[in-house]
């Protein structure tokens, strides 16, 4: 199984770690691609600040963003699972989970996507930044386009014959989307709140409860250690584990699956 994270738009504001060494991170093989996107920000950042805000959707009082995005190369690190925080890192507990007999199943099982790095892994030592995936960096464009491309190799191969269960919002799921054997092994989680209006359940989505629910979810998956195999298998451990799921025909066959959590809150 392979679970497939976002960031968190909120960060640890410094490291107390040695120095950026992208030899060390998750998928070395991306070290080229990784320092592309460096130099593209630092350019972008050492520029202009008014335009620096602008690509990157910032407001003037986040200009000290500014300042990490220029001090990625020489900042000190800290752990992926400590930088990233947020109200889905909070519920998924990252820096506990790797303190605990789950450890195992954290390192193998956990990717985190990236605007500035692709993906990394929980223990990859990272410095503090700020660079969404929906961003367009000049020179290299859209970023979600840009990823896809370099990690499509790499992430295809590290996914052979594994689940993959997609936490992603849709900024992050375009850096990467599933083909071929893959995509018949991807579950998409999808959180609905379910409510009766005037005698009639309705449903609809909600973005700040499905990042908690998201992140409970995958806790539990790690914390239980569940091995499931195919979406089927994740629906019914999923239920065990006292969720209300429906996993949801793909469009066609061999397409990736949705799994719906129902809440009544």
């Amino acid at each position: 199984m392979l679970i497939l994270l976002p960031p968190s738009e909120g960060k640890a504001a410094s490291g107390d770690g040695p120095g950026l060494d992208l030899s060390a991170l998750t998928l070395p093989e991306l070290a080229p691609a990784r320092e592309k996107v460096m130099a593209a920000l630092a350019d972008l950042c050492s520029g202009p600040e008014e335009e620096a805000l602008r690509v990157l959707g910032l407001s003037a009082s986040q200009a000290e963003a500014l300042k990490r995005d220029l001090d990625t190369a020489t900042a000190p690190t800290l752990r992926a699972a400590d930088l990233y925080t947020g109200v889905l890192y909070d519920r998924l507990g990252l820096p506990g989970l790797l303190d605990s007999p789950a450890a195992d199943r954290v390192r193998e099982r956990v990717l985190v996507f990236s605007g500035l790095w692709g993906v990394v892994g929980p223990e990859d030592r990272l410095p503090p930044y700020r660079l969404s995936m929906g961003v367009r960096l000049p020179p290299l464009g859209s970023l979600g386009a840009y990823w896809r491309h370099a990690l499509k190799g790499p992430l295809e191969a590290l996914s052979e014959g594994r689940l993959l269960v997609d936490c992603r919002s849709s900024a992050y799921a375009a850096a990467f989307k599933p083909s071929g054997t893959a995509a018949a092994r991807t579950v998409a989680v999808r959180v609905l709140r379910e409510r009766v209006v005037g005698g009639r359940v309705r449903r609809s989505v909600v973005s700040h409860m499905a990042k908690a629910t998201r992140g409970d979810i995958a806790r539990a998956l790690l914390a239980e250690g569940v091995a499931a195999a195919t979406p089927e298998e994740l629906a019914a451990a999923l239920a065990d584990l006292g969720y209300t799921v429906e996993l949801q025909p793909g469009p066609r066959p061999g397409a990736a699956r949705t799994l719906d959590v129902l809440s009544a809150d």
